[in-house]
């Protein structure tokens, strides 16, 4: 049977940590678990919510903090330090497992030792809210090849996976090392493409895996400024990765310029979708541009810009009013320039 060291760190989430901890101990037939609850000194009463449920069940540890020590080194403590099963997952207390997924993500690891970890589908629900129906049967899987998988993600520009979802192979996480603490809002995309740089991705289908907690404490950036320290972080992930993973990577530079293009995209388009929407006031549209350049010297000549430079022209106070005319500056050229060309004709 397979053993896997699940990781729940926990700051001020203890009204979290019981329903939690059932999704991992008593959901999870199959495998053998054991849980570390890593209470990073909560001022509430986290840490005796978690001293109480070990103290029912010989398979929880509890470690608690004298001084809060932030995020990544909470995680890296019990990933890098404590965790000895086979696999490892990493599980915040606000979030939890999906029946079955351990043993499902356990029975693809073990079946594909070339595999160092595997990911599936979260359920986002949103908090005090009931939880939403869970696929359980898997129709399958599919491991991908490392290089191939990180390749993808530089040419999206982003990650695919939310985080409670993955199970790691525990020798390859300490081959490779944990969350880097220069990249507190991207550290998770940075792993996950070092881990694929030195090991094949699989993926567990048909099943979901873990459901993802939607509340206004997420770590998640939603403000307009934290988009682009986002993007920003974001970049600084592809960059470390080809820093680490140099010599496993030979054609660094074709896949820099396509992370880069793809976020001066990104960033060109909230900018010019700021003027669509009347936000020109909220949205640092300079910055996004700056940033832009940042990424890539020559944006001027992605679609995106011209459509910014376009909607400048026409202005941010008249702009909102001819958005339904604007189709897609990025999908389509053709139909940008035929709104363009609209406007012209209207004089407006």
């Amino acid at each position: 049977m397979s053993t896997v060291s699940v990781v729940i760190p926990c700051y001020k989430y203890g009204h979290f940590l019981a329903d939690c901890v059932r999704s991992v101990l008593d959901e999870q037939e199959g495998v053998d678990v054991r849980v570390l609850i890593i209470d990073d000194a909560s001022p509430d009463g986290s840490a005796d919510v978690a001293r109480a449920l070990a103290a029912a069940d010989p398979r929880i540890e509890v470690r608690v903090h004298e001084q809060n020590r932030g995020h990544i080194a909470t995680y890296n403590e019990g990933l890098l330090e404590w965790a000895d099963g086979d696999y490892v997952a990493l599980l915040s207390a606000d979030d939890r497992l999906v029946p079955g997924a351990l043993v499902r993500a356990a029975a693809l690891l073990d079946a594909h030792p070339e595999a160092g970890f595997c990911y599936g589908r979260p359920l986002r629900f949103q908090h005090g809210g009931p939880l939403p129906a869970a696929r359980t049967r898997s129709t399958g899987s599919v491991v991908y090849p490392g290089k191939w998988w990180l390749e993808r993600r530089f040419r999206e520009g982003t990650g695919c996976i939310t985080s409670p979802e993955v199970v790691v192979r525990t020798s390859l996480q300490r081959k490779v090392g944990g969350y880097d603490p220069d990249l507190p809002h991207a550290g998770d995309i940075e792993m996950w493409m070092r881990l694929a740089a030195h090991a094949d991705v699989g993926y567990v289908r048909g099943a979901d895996q873990a459901f993802y907690r939607v509340h206004g404490d997420n770590m998640s950036t939603t403000d307009f400024g934290g988009q682009l320290d986002d993007l920003r972080q974001r970049l600084v992930a592809f960059d470390s990765v080809l820093v680490k993973c140099a010599g496993l990577l030979p054609e660094a530079g074709r896949l820099s310029l396509a992370a880069r293009t793809r976020l001066a995209r990104y960033a060109l388009r909230r900018a010019y979708r700021a003027y669509d929407r009347g936000r020109t006031g909220v949205v640092p549209v300079e910055e996004l541009e700056s940033f832009a350049a940042e990424c890539l010297p020559g944006y001027a000549s992605l679609a995106e810009y011209r459509a910014l430079r376009r909607r400048r022209r026409v202005g941010a106070r008249v702009m909102p009013y001819l958005q339904p005319l604007v189709l897609s500056a990025v999908a389509d050229r053709g139909r940008e320039w035929l709104w363009w060309k609209s406007w012209k004709r209207r004089g407006i």
